[in-house]
């Protein structure tokens, strides 16, 4: 009876060791998706406000079109590589972000366009909105890490592939994208 006793005493202890293993993955990885989804919302919120800035500077910019086809071409890329992954999806975001500031860089040019107060707030929105993205980025990419570390630590690593957890991607910006654009309009 008392061999019985310990190995059954054993079993439960594994199987609550096994439980907490599992409990403490899928924790971290609803952490990584909750990260991601904030990601998601500041790219959204600068996707909304792309449309209105290029409308409120084409006005002006006759001999600009170029640039502002870029920008809608970019915004639209990047909209829809959010289905093909936080990799894609990263480059796609870092093309429009090369794109926003050739277009910060045009309306250096155009006084008029500086002093515009619409074209002003939108820029303000614009550059708190890339701020947010960094500090989402970064918090995503914390939790990517601390999720990807607990899958490689022993012995989660036995677990971990068995019970159907992979390594997440970094969300990685380019290091020439990985700046804010500057607005200077005064």
């Amino acid at each position: 009876m008392l061999p019985a006793i310990i190995v059954l005493v054993v079993l439960v202890v594994l199987v609550l060791f096994v439980v907490g293993i599992y409990n403490g993955l899928v924790t971290k990885r609803n952490r990584v998706d909750e990260a991601n989804s904030q990601i998601q919302v500041q790219l959204k919120r600068r996707h909304d406000l792309i449309p209105n800035l290029v409308n409120a500077v084409k006005g002006y910019m006759d001999f600009e079109k170029g640039v502002l086809t870029a920008v809608t071409l970019a915004r639209g890329n990047a909209i829809s590589a959010g289905t093909q992954g936080i990799a894609a999806q990263a480059q796609a975001e870092n093309v429009l972000s090369g794109a926003l500031k050739s277009l910060f860089a045009v309306v250096e040019n155009y006084p008029d366009l500086k002093a515009n107060q619409n074209v002003l707030a939108l820029q303000e929105q614009l550059t708190t909105t890339e701020n947010q993205i960094s500090f989402a980025r970064q918090h995503y990419n914390a939790t990517v890490l601390e999720f990807n570390n607990s899958l490689q630590v022993f012995p989660n690593v036995l677990l971990a592939g068995p019970m159907g957890f992979t390594k997440r991607e970094f969300f990685e910006a380019e290091p020439e994208a990985a700046e804010v654009p500057v607005v200077n309009l005064g």
